[in-house]
């Protein structure tokens, strides 16, 4: 069976997801991979909105797009679906010892805050390339250093104290799903608690 990235699977995978050589995006996309052909959750990269305006046919098996523009600006990189809940998140590196907001886009951090809103389990995962640090910060701790900074950047240390670390694995090297089952968690013991406060009034 073909599966979007192009690695074919019969049963359960045996890839080796050990190099850690790769970008953030080529990890997580392994990591969805891993995840689809053992069926812990459905989770694929968005494909970007483009609208084609050239092609060179130089033959019939060898097209050549030489102009293609963005169609409508791209919400976030990921999304999918885990134990019954919407995931979305968007994927960043840096170089950095802080994370640029300019690296994300407006309307990215506005999808983000909608779909939390709605319900979904969104967050951002950022990978510190010098420090290899890769942190997974939801929406809504986001939301707080929006609302209660003017600065153009997150540093590091608000990550160390509001984000959670994604450990180094082996199969998949990053394996991201153990940080949304804490929040999925977290999410029921909230509804929980609510449930049982409103049933003493």
């Amino acid at each position: 069976m073909h599966y979007p990235t192009g690695i074919s699977f019969n049963k359960k995978s045996n890839i080796n997801y050990a190099n850690r050589g790769m970008t953030l995006e080529g990890e997580l996309n392994q990591a969805n991979d891993y995840y689809l052909i053992n069926d812990i959750a459905i989770i694929h990269k968005k494909p970007t909105p483009i609208t084609i305006h050239k092609v060179n046919y130089k033959s019939r098996k060898d097209a050549v797009i030489e102009d293609a523009r963005f169609k409508i600006p791209s919400t976030t990189d990921y999304n999918g679906i885990y134990k019954g809940k919407y995931i979305d998140f968007e994927a960043k590196e840096t170089a950095k010892n802080f994370f640029p907001l300019a690296n994300i886009h407006e309307h990215q951090i506005k999808h983000l805050m909608n779909v939390y809103k709605h319900g979904a389990i969104a967050f951002i995962i950022v990978r510190f390339t010098k420090l290899n640090k890769t942190f997974l910060l939801t929406a809504n701790d986001l939301k707080v250093f929006l609302e209660n900074n003017s600065r153009k950047s997150i540093p590091f240390e608000y990550f160390k104290q509001h984000a959670y670390i994604i450990k180094d694995s082996f199969n998949p090297c990053t394996d991201y799903i153990k940080i949304v089952d804490k929040l999925i968690s977290k999410e029921i013991f909230k509804y929980e608690k609510n449930k049982q406060s409103n049933e003493k009034k």
